[in-house]
């Protein structure tokens, strides 16, 4: 009884602080990535362009995909590295180190050579893979991090806001690299968001302290208020078995190939599809439209509905689940229904003009579906990271969001590399190509709501061995 009182008056402490005001630096930091995240994945066509300028005719798509593929796998990859890393030294001077190679990357694709076909190719490949690589540290060092910041009655909130940075940067990413590269100013594009990520890796370093391990377990926040007592827990295999290797954490584990497939072939999809004849939708033109569609209804489900979240899951978490099932069933399908609406033929001029393009009913008919599915579908990550941070230990928190994000970009990568080829065997049919990859979405459905069984146990699990450890900690205070 005594126990539980301690938990809950931890709890009320800890919800009064604004996690905003810690990691501002970290947004900003983040949020030039997502630019040029955001600009890898929309110069899609105007890269192959300045591969191949004299080979209009073929669109690449294999070769375009491959490029995309190496940006995600090379990341899944490298944050199993990272994972473990994050769990036992310095987040802090991973995420610097982080941001370093990253910018110097993007610096250097500025001094590619235009028109050299296969050696240009080869010479984005090579720094893609770079910018890649060091992008798998990201995510899991953000989890641990906010593990270790943010009160659990406002995680909805804090990747609520943490996805509006980044779906909101992404966008600008989109409309800016859209812009230049129309204009024939890609290095320019380049340069100048390796030197934003520079600057904000040195803003986060000077702004930025690392917080102590376990700092917001309600069963380790009262005793980790000494300064003498650090939590010094290693995950080993017995433990990993134990509590990594949960159902629960299975299910999250399997759950992300099938839906980063599916979410990463509709993206590639979508934008070779409106991108090249008859829809000539030019690149700035489809930044405009995600902006006015895509960024409102990201905002709404990301502020309004991560709120409503966190409310529904106070009194029981295992009710993130269904919500999960929502978001992907209800987020993905209205995202393939852009395939099987005629869209409206444009000349490439027609394509530029974005006050012609949005007198066309049939813009807003898809602005409503992209609206919806943004809605819907930003659910998915506003619950899926608090009940993973919810089953594993604070000393795990890099290590299994690493495997999750290892299997997340892996179906991301197979994705374009499967639509490629798809597009390839059926002569560029994407109506066929989306039905054989929207099936990716039956095993992720049935996973979660087999996991609604699982999960309460996996959770008393973790709480129960932190209460033994609290009680270790405890004894270590100084007389």
């Amino acid at each position: 009884m005594i126990r539980k009182k301690k938990m809950v008056k931890a709890k009320n402490i800890n919800s009064g602080r604004s996690f905003n005001r810690v990691f501002w630096p970290l947004y900003l930091l983040n949020g030039f990535q997502s630019v040029a995240y955001g600009a890898m994945i929309v110069l899609v066509v105007p890269l192959a362009l300045i591969i191949w300028p004299n080979d209009l005719a073929e669109i690449h798509a294999l070769e375009m995909g491959i490029l995309y593929t190496t940006l995600s796998w090379s990341s899944s990859f490298a944050g199993l590295i990272f994972g473990k890393l994050i769990d036992n030294y310095s987040r802090k001077n991973i995420i610097i180190i982080i941001s370093i190679f990253r910018g110097i990357s993007m610096l250097l694709l500025g001094f590619a050579v235009y028109g050299g076909e296969a050696s240009t190719w080869w010479y984005f490949f090579t720094f893609i893979a770079l910018f890649g690589f060091f992008a798998g540290g990201s995510w899991p060092a953000v989890n641990s991090l906010s593990n270790d910041i943010v009160s659990r009655d406002r995680r909805s909130r804090f990747f609520g806001v943490y996805q509006i940075v980044l779906n909101t940067t992404n966008i600008i990413g989109w409309l800016i690299a859209a812009f230049l590269v129309q204009n024939g100013l890609w290095r320019e594009f380049f340069w100048g968001i390796g030197a934003c990520i520079l600057l904000g890796g040195l803003i986060f370093a000077v702004h930025n302290k690392e917080p102590k391990r376990g700092a917001q377990q309600e069963e380790l926040y009262l005793i980790l208020q000494d300064d003498s007592i650090e939590y010094d827990f290693q995950i080993n295999k017995e433990m990993m078995r134990k509590t990594m290797l949960s159902r629960t954490n299975i299910v999250a584990l399997i759950e992300g190939i099938f839906t980063c497939i599916l979410m990463s072939s509709l993206n590639f999809l979508i934008l070779n599809y409106v991108q090249n004849p008859p829809y000539n939708l030019a690149p700035f033109s489809i930044g405009i439209f995600m902006v006015i569609f895509g960024l409102t209804g990201g905002l709404v489900g990301q502020i309004f509905l991560s709120r409503v979240s966190d409310k529904i899951a106070l009194k029981d978490p295992v009710r993130r689940l269904p919500i999960i099932v929502i978001a992907i069933i209800g987020g993905l399908v209205t995202f393939a229904l852009f395939f099987f609406i005629p869209w409206v033929p444009l000349t490439p001029e027609q394509g530029k003009n974005i006050a012609y393009i949005m007198t066309i009913p049939t813009m807003w008919v898809m602005g409503a579906l992209f609206f919806t599915s943004r809605s819907i579908f930003s659910l998915y990550i506003v619950n899926q990271s608090p009940v993973i941070q919810q089953i594993n230990l604070p000393e795990a928190q890099g290590q299994i969001v690493s495997w999750n994000q290892f299997l997340e970009q892996f179906g991301r990568g197979i994705g374009p590399l499967l639509c490629g080829i798809l597009l390839t065997f059926t002569s560029t049919n994407y109506q066929i190509t989306v039905m054989i990859v929207v099936l990716c979405i039956i095993p992720g459905v049935i996973l979660w709501i087999l996991a609604m069984k699982w999960f309460p146990g996996d959770r008393e699990n973790i709480k129960t061995i932190l209460a033994e450890r609290a009680e270790i900690l405890n004894s270590r205070k100084e007389p």
